[in-house]
């Protein structure tokens, strides 16, 4: 059963330069002026549309092709935009299904996978009670049918959000401990996921931790928290890998992120010049030069 139409159809069209597109950068994100240290809504009418609720965004190497989630009346499914010429394409549905959702697209390091969430069933096309990570290979004729990231990875609870460092490490969220949500990690050797490690209480804690970004080379780590002392309904915190190996404190981004509603989703382009994340149903971009007043 083919996933979507689009799914083939438009992922297809110059999949050859696929994660090799160069652009000039006034043509790169969708050709938006490029924000300051104060967070704007990005592309507004064109992403970022009133009635939906869009998230878990990430742009690929070059800022030449936009993966996005969006939950429309409670569907779940992932948008993709891409830049042909000089020109964006309107954005297209590539994974949608009548039963389950798609959720949360992430990028491998070698741009020849996409990772996302959904509920679907391992056999079937049911949806299930929890959200498991998946993939689909990038091949001659399009994308893959989603394969499953397999039980080192995911559990009989839920797991959310994926990102990678260089190595291929995968940081993502679970609840599969006492119903919590909390990070953990997994290294890839050999193309095989090993079993997954929860990160130490400098970032989890007796809260919700979860929608996890690890910059590349491992340096931060920016991830989603329901704290006591938060701002909202979900607030933004960051750590800082310190010299010895060991992650400092996380603290909340304070109010210049955060909100009274609920911020998530963080993703940082790679060039490491955007921070990209959700504030209430709109995607939100803001320069990393912010990140430097959050160091010790």
């Amino acid at each position: 059963m083919k996933y979507s139409n689009i799914l083939l159809l438009c992922l297809f069209v110059g999949i050859s330069s696929f994660g090799q597109t160069k652009a000039n950068t006034k043509d790169k994100y969708l050709k938006q002026k490029l924000p300051s240290t104060t967070p704007e809504i990005f592309a507004p009418n064109l992403i970022s549309k009133k009635g939906e609720y869009e998230f878990g965004s990430v742009f690929n190497k070059n800022a030449t092709e936009f993966f996005y989630g969006v939950n429309v009346n409670g569907k779940e499914e992932i948008r993709y935009s891409k830049l042909q010429g000089n020109k964006w394409s309107s954005p297209q549905t590539i994974l949608s299904h009548n039963n389950y959702g798609f959720n949360d697209p992430f990028l491998s390091p070698d741009e020849q996978r996409l990772y996302f969430i959904s509920q679907k069933t391992l056999v079937g096309h049911d949806k299930k009670d929890d959200y498991d990570i998946w993939y689909v290979n990038r091949t001659a004729n399009g994308w893959s049918e989603p394969i499953n990231a397999g039980t080192n990875i995911n559990s009989e609870s839920s797991e959310y959000y994926i990102s990678f460092t260089k190595d291929g490490t995968m940081y993502f969220s679970s609840n599969k401990k006492e119903n919590n949500f909390n990070i953990y990690t997994s290294k890839d050797i050999n193309g095989r996921f090993q079993e997954a490690i929860q990160l130490s209480n400098a970032i989890n804690t007796a809260a919700y931790e979860a929608d996890v970004f690890i910059d590349p080379d491992e340096k931060y780590i920016i991830f989603c928290s329901k704290r006591k002392e938060g701002f909202g309904q979900g607030d933004l915190y960051i750590s800082f890998k310190k010299a010895d190996g060991t992650w400092s404190t996380s603290v909340n981004m304070g109010d210049r992120i955060n909100t009274k509603g609920h911020e998530l989703c963080p993703f940082v382009s790679s060039d490491g010049n955007y921070l990209f994340y959700t504030s209430n149903q709109d995607i939100y971009w803001v320069s990393t030069k912010i990140l430097d007043s959050y160091k010790n």
